[in-house]
């Protein structure tokens, strides 16, 4: 599956909590520069995830169900700390899902909005929650953030 998204800062008196709120650990088993594995785990629920860049906004995604078991096993063994921790609000706006992204522990204080699009030319109409565009940013991928946390900025 290819995922084709956006991120932006957002204003943190101004955001929506939203209807629904997942909290997400995930840990990175593998993160370069190109490719992540990483085990995720969104409320009670666990995932093996594999992302691979295609350009600035785009990349192919694949997220397959695992046992809570063997993911605790991957986060306990073969993450080395390398772990994320947020909670997600799902945000519905102008007919489509907003993704804001509550960040914990070392990255505490960063809020990112994400938008995933059915294309790249969508047209794209923004909240007044959200300010500066980071998607081409490096520094807020989440792959960066666990090596280097936002409050290490």
């Amino acid at each position: 599956m290819i995922e084709i998204e956006r991120k932006f800062l957002v204003v943190p008196e101004k955001w929506p909590t939203g209807d629904r709120q997942i909290r997400i650990r995930q840990g990175y088993m593998v993160n370069d520069e190109g490719m992540v594995v990483r085990v995720r785990q969104k409320d009670k629920d666990y995932y093996l995830s594999l992302k691979a860049k295609i350009d600035i906004s785009s990349s192919y995604d694949f997220e397959y169900q695992i046992p809570a078991e063997e993911a605790e096993i991957m986060f306990a063994n073969l993450c080395g700390g390398r772990v994320v921790s947020k909670t997600r609000h799902e945000v519905e706006f102008d007919e489509m899902l907003w993704e804001i992204d509550e960040f914990h522990g070392d990255n505490q204080g960063l809020v990112v909005a994400e938008i995933e699009l059915p294309e790249q030319a969508h047209a794209l109409n923004l909240p007044d929650w959200v300010t500066t565009e980071v998607t081409s940013d490096a520094r807020y991928r989440n792959a960066s953030l666990v090596l280097k946390p936002f409050t290490q900025w």
